[in-house]
């Protein structure tokens, strides 16, 4: 595997869509991944207690009757975590309890979690904090799935995945929403021929701490791009307090929207467009397909996402970001990723 840095020429050039190359296969398996973590006795870590994924994830790997979790076993976790954010922090001392309930540790730093498991999900709700979070434990040579956003902005992503490379260290981010019925199928062309253009929809609840869309839009957005794949070239953004509606356009014409819902009854799902039809995408049925493609990306060390289009869709709502600052005119992702700047030579 390659050991060249992310840098802006390759950044802009040489991926199908917008440039990425951050000297890696988008299928890569890094070699560091160790046949123990294919053995019977796997131990996972949790980095944040600040969210109900810890909990849900953890009752999903820890249950002795699901095969797909076989040989690992949630056994410790550090709970922070957000400190700033109200709606999270103030979870971390209820969810401290529900997870030893559970039979899990509870340690007092990310290092003291680190010395006593073999691979980390990620799970602290503050994208802002990934980096950093990040940092220690691919120092550390552990495999880790990030929760989404992956991070608190464009440029941290993409130093994550520079630091992923030049540790070594498998890295795999995803919303579970990517997981939603008949997504791949659609994406494959498997129901309904070439997908010509998708529509989705999911709450967009707004964190002031992060870019509007990295909170909560994404769960949305990451279903858009699981039917449409990679290749946006630009993207409009029409606001309200209420409502977004986002409107990407492809390399090949094909057009994706995404509407972000504050207001009334919210839910997530979509419609896909094909050669030969029309077809619902999901429902969207919870958490567990998202927890067996990451059992298999710590075994395997291989992601089922391509880290391209992970960062091409947060290229996608950074692009969002900026046409709503400009009153809804088009911004092109180019763009945006020659702007972010950071982690980029």
């Amino acid at each position: 595997m390659s050991n060249s840095k992310l840098n802006r020429r390759d950044f802009l050039r040489k991926s199908a869509f917008t440039g990425i190359s951050l000297g890696l296969s988008s299928t890569a398996a890094f070699p560091s991944v160790s046949k123990k973590l294919q053995d019977d006795d796997v131990k996972v870590g949790i980095i944040g207690l600040d969210t109900s994924h810890s909990i849900a994830f953890t009752r999903l790997i820890n249950d002795p009757g699901d095969e797909a979790m076989k040989g690992y076993r949630v056994t410790a976790a550090y709970p922070y975590g957000s400190r700033t954010i109200e709606s999270s922090y103030s979870r971390i001392p209820g969810y401290i309890e529900d997870i030893k309930k559970l039979g899990v540790e509870i340690v007092d730093s990310i290092q003291g979690l680190l010395n006593v498991v073999d691979v980390i999900l990620l799970e602290t709700n503050d994208g802002n904090l990934h980096l950093e979070q990040s940092l220690e434990v691919f120092k550390a040579g552990k495999p880790v799935f990030i929760d989404k956003p992956v991070a608190g902005s464009l440029e941290d992503a993409i130093a994550i995945y520079n630091n992923a490379e030049k540790y070594n260290v498998p890295v795999f981010s995803s919303s579970s929403l990517r997981w939603s019925k008949n997504s791949y199928e659609l994406r494959n062309g498997e129901l309904i021929g070439k997908i010509l253009g998708a529509d989705t929809y999911s709450p967009a609840r707004i964190e002031p701490s992060h870019p509007d869309l990295f909170w909560y839009g994404i769960h949305g957005i990451e279903s858009l791009f699981t039917v449409m794949g990679p290749g946006c070239r630009e993207v409009v953004r029409i606001y309200h307090p209420d409502t977004d509606i986002v409107v990407g356009t492809w390399d090949d014409g094909r057009t994706g929207t995404f509407r972000g819902i504050r207001k009334g009854r919210g839910g997530y799902g979509g419609n896909a467009f094909g050669e030969t039809g029309i077809h619902e995408i999901g429902p969207y049925e919870g958490y567990r397909q998202l927890v067996v493609e990451i059992i298999d990306f710590f075994k395997t060390g291989t992601s089922p996402v391509s880290f391209l289009e992970t960062i091409e869709i947060f290229a996608f709502m950074e692009a969002a970001d900026e046409s709503k600052r400009k009153g809804g005119r088009p911004v092109e992702i180019e763009m945006v990723l020659g702007t972010a700047g950071a982690g980029i030579n």
